[in-house]
């Protein structure tokens, strides 16, 4: 069967009319009706129930015309890619983000992305560092955005922006009388981390060398997201210690908990996370990774700092 004999059965399938499917493929309803006579007789089959009220599939026409459809939708994935291979910024582009990333990066990202390269759609996935780089690594994604410290052998990596670390705090807790506040004051508060697993989590304890000490973590509390800190410390349970872009995101929402939250930066140094851009050494399309990497220094998170 030709692509066009299957556009026709899928279309009479669909619209269980001869009119209105000849019209959906700007045929005549003769050429439509005379191409679907004909590939039957080919086959020796009949795909078509025709009444003078309706048209129904048959048994094997429902599975040929089932089959049609994704013979079809492969026909214009094979066109995609050709596409692609003369204009690398044409196609889908499958980006995976860290959960403590994703929230305030991609409402910037997106409209950047699509300004930059409008016909290359974002399909985007959130998840942990770990599960992300064995995702890279099969080819199920592109690219990744994540935190170092991150080395994957065949992977690159390239710098964006670098991302202070700043301490969530209730209203009226004591702390929040401090313009900066020091690592050691965070070890000896009741702490809110995120769960095992989540590389923030790590990067917190690595900033506040107290929390590395036998029992430094010993009885925090844990938020399974970011967001879920953020009420928590609202209401009270405690302090916490947050990306800047999350405290700015935060700030700057209206929402009604936001009286209730105090952000306090660091002492100098003050800890910070570097952000990266991983993508395979053989990706076959650079010039999507500068796209994606002009696009984040276009609209970066609240409260970074760039790497041009």
């Amino acid at each position: 069967m030709t692509l066009t004999e299957l556009r026709y059965i899928v279309a009479l399938a669909k619209e269980r009319h001869f009119g209105r499917a000849a019209e959906k493929c700007h045929v005549s309803q003769p050429t439509l009706s005379v191409a679907l006579k004909k590939v039957e007789q080919r086959y020796g089959i009949i795909l078509f129930e025709r009444t003078s009220a309706d048209v129904r599939l048959t048994p094997i026409g429902e599975q040929i015309a089932q089959q049609a459809e994704r013979v079809l939708e492969e026909s214009a994935r094979l066109k995609e890619l050709a596409e692609q291979g003369k204009n690398p910024l044409i196609g889908s582009f499958r980006l995976g983000v860290i959960y403590t990333i994703a929230p305030y990066l991609l409402p910037r990202l997106i409209p950047a992305m699509h300004a930059r390269a409008p016909r290359m759609p974002m399909y985007l996935h959130e998840n942990f560092t770990v599960r992300l780089a064995e995702q890279l690594r099969r080819g199920d994604l592109d690219a990744i955005i994540v935190a170092q410290p991150f080395s994957e052998p065949g992977i690159v990596t390239r710098p964006v922006y670098d991302e202070p670390f700043c301490v969530a705090l209730p209203a009226d807790h004591p702390l929040a009388a401090k313009q900066k506040i020091a690592a050691d004051d965070v070890a000896s508060e009741n702490l809110l981390l995120l769960g095992s697993g989540n590389c923030f989590r790590d990067q917190v304890v690595q900033a506040c060398p107290k929390l590395s000490e036998p029992g430094g973590i010993e009885g925090a509390l844990e938020g399974s997201s970011l967001e879920t800190v953020r009420y928590m410390v609202a209401s009270g349970a405690g302090i916490s210690v947050v990306p800047v872009s999350a405290a700015e995101s935060w700030s700057s929402s209206g929402s009604q908990n936001e009286p209730l939250l105090q952000f306090r930066r660091f002492t100098e140094p003050a800890p910070y996370r570097r952000i990266v851009i991983a993508w395979r050494a053989t990706f076959p399309r650079p010039q999507a990774i500068d796209v994606l990497r002009a696009a984040i220094l276009d609209a970066p998170p609240p409260g970074v700092k760039v790497i041009d």
